[in-house]
């Protein structure tokens, strides 16, 4: 009797290894299943351990109750009102109870497990969205900590165990497959939209967040971003956006993070799924640089943002990298001659493709480009363009040409035609001849009637040049055949009609030798 009173007692939240024995032997010893309100203190699974968060302490008012998918789950002792039947000096903390109760995770690969409790925690999530966006006081610390430790349990869980290859490394055009979709996508987007909103408020106060939304809890915010789920990714981006320009203190560490990623990606694994997002961050953060450029910026664009031309995949996200690219020169035009020596470096030999790609930026530089930079780098970079011009793969061809219609390119061009033109001519020449398609020859005919209009004499040189240094690559040639024909006849004559002393193999004249 006396034990059946004392077992009624509530008991005392223990650590979280009790929790865990007391839930495995609540639930094995009636098999009931939870059916109110749910938390969770922490992820069973050892493998999934969340570094950084520790051992979460049992929400008041909650007794453990059965263990789901890995995780420990409470029942709630007390039902849990809407915001609006409590005192507004009661909502925060009805808040930290909704927000504890939205820690319970659910195994979404199986859709008939545990509805009734996924639909309890999707309305509580939404009504913490609708908290969160309406709030009128600045959140406590508390609140804080529980909105972080909420983020972190359903947010930072394991990636799945057999990732897609990024096919794109194998030559398969990665955009053609369907993106892979997380199944528990319609629990996820909430909670990443409560964090987005948190985040956004003003009644979020940077300093006291800063604690919690620290750097351990951005590098795995950044892990995220190799998600193959491109909704989640979008969200990631918005986030970290803002979290960059809330936590002025964590901007170094972000830039610094974003880095290594970047090296990893270049200089090791070449698969990363989230490249064109964190792009997309850099190129509003580098809109925002202040002037001069730090020397931390400049060494980011050569050594990062240069090299990511690199990989074979860079048409997954070329785009973003390709905008960051034109915003340093547009800050400073100084930085014109590094990018395009950079971009001449990793020039596509055999990848058409890619060199389209590569054509089109070189555009968009040369555009932000004064006449001082584009010097000091012309030469070499108008003997690749006139390698490009007699491509036979026409679109390459095309886009080369097609440079001479951009005004400031054109103008750059006529300033110094005197060097440029007899790089270029005998490119213009063959293309006249030769190329194949129509389009490209007409296009050449436009350019050579640019240069012969601006000076006809000196392009007049040029032809006559060209046609020189033809006539005498004929002679070369006629004597190169000359002379191996001559060759030939020898090797296929008798011995003895080019041996005069009738020896063998030449062994008489080895001896006088």
């Amino acid at each position: 009797m006396i034990k059946q009173i004392l077992g009624r007692l509530p008991r005392k939240p223990g650590k979280a290894g009790d929790s865990r024995d007391a839930a495995a032997g609540v639930a094995a010893g009636n098999g009931t299943e939870p059916s109110n309100s749910y938390s969770v203190a922490r992820s069973m699974d050892s493998g999934n351990k969340r570094t950084g968060n520790g051992d979460y302490p049992v929400p008041p008012g909650v007794t453990p109750n059965s263990v789901m998918n890995g995780a420990v789950l409470y029942q709630s002792n007390e039902p849990l009102p809407a915001f609006k039947d409590v005192a507004a000096s009661e909502k925060q903390n009805l808040f930290v109870k909704k927000v504890n109760l939205c820690c319970a995770v659910y195994d979404f690969m199986d859709p008939t497990k545990n509805l009734k409790e996924k639909e309890v925690k999707r309305q509580t999530l939404m009504e913490l969205v609708d908290y969160v966006t309406s709030a009128n006081g600045k959140f406590s610390e508390v609140v804080m900590q529980e909105i972080t430790k909420m983020v972190s349990i359903n947010l930072f869980r394991s990636s799945n165990p057999t990732p897609r290859e990024n096919k794109a490394i194998e030559g398969v055009d990665l955009e053609e497959d369907e993106p892979l979709m997380d199944p528990a996508w319609s629990h996820l987007q909430i909670v990443y939209e409560v964090f987005l909103r948190f985040v956004a408020s003003q009644e979020t106060d940077a300093k006291l967040a800063k604690r919690y939304i620290d750097h351990s809890f951005i590098l795995r915010l950044l892990d995220l971003f190799d998600s193959e789920d491109p909704r989640e990714r979008d969200y990631l981006k918005t986030i970290l956006h803002r979290i960059y320009g809330k936590f002025m203190v964590h901007r170094p560490f972000i830039r610094k993070a974003i880095n290594n990623i970047f090296y990893r990606f270049i200089f090791e694994t070449e698969k990363h799924n989230g490249i064109a997002e964190l792009l997309e961050i850099l190129g509003s953060i580098i809109n925002g640089f202040a002037l001069p450029l730090k020397e931390e910026h400049k060494l980011f664009l050569v050594r990062a943002l240069i090299p990511l031309h690199k990989p074979k995949c860079v048409s997954m996200y070329h785009q973003q990298l390709s905008y960051c690219i034109t915003q340093f020169v547009e800050k400073d035009c100084k930085l014109a001659d590094t990018v395009i020596r950079g971009l001449l470096k990793y020039w596509p030999v055999t990848n058409s493709s890619k060199e389209v790609m590569f054509l089109g930026e070189l555009e968009e530089v040369l555009e932000a480009t004064q006449l001082a930079e584009f010097q000091r780098c012309m030469v070499p970079l108008f003997r690749q363009i006139a390698r490009s011009m007699n491509s036979s793969h026409f679109q390459v061809a095309e886009r080369a040409l097609f440079l001479w219609n951009n005004d400031h390119i054109e103008n750059l061009i006529k300033q110094n035609y005197k060097v440029l033109l007899p790089i270029i001519y005998p490119a213009l020449e063959r293309n006249t001849r030769d190329h194949w398609n129509q389009a490209v020859r007409s296009l050449t005919l436009n350019v050579r009637k640019i240069f012969s209009d601006h000076d006809s004499a000196f392009f007049g040189e040029c032809v006559q040049r060209f046609n020189d240094e033809e006539l005498k690559q004929e002679e070369t040639d006629s004597k190169r055949e000359a002379l191996w024909k001559r060759l030939e006849e020898m090797a296929t004559s008798k011995p003895g009609e080019n041996n005069p002393s009738g020896a063998p193999n030449g062994k008489s004249s080895q001896a006088a030798g």
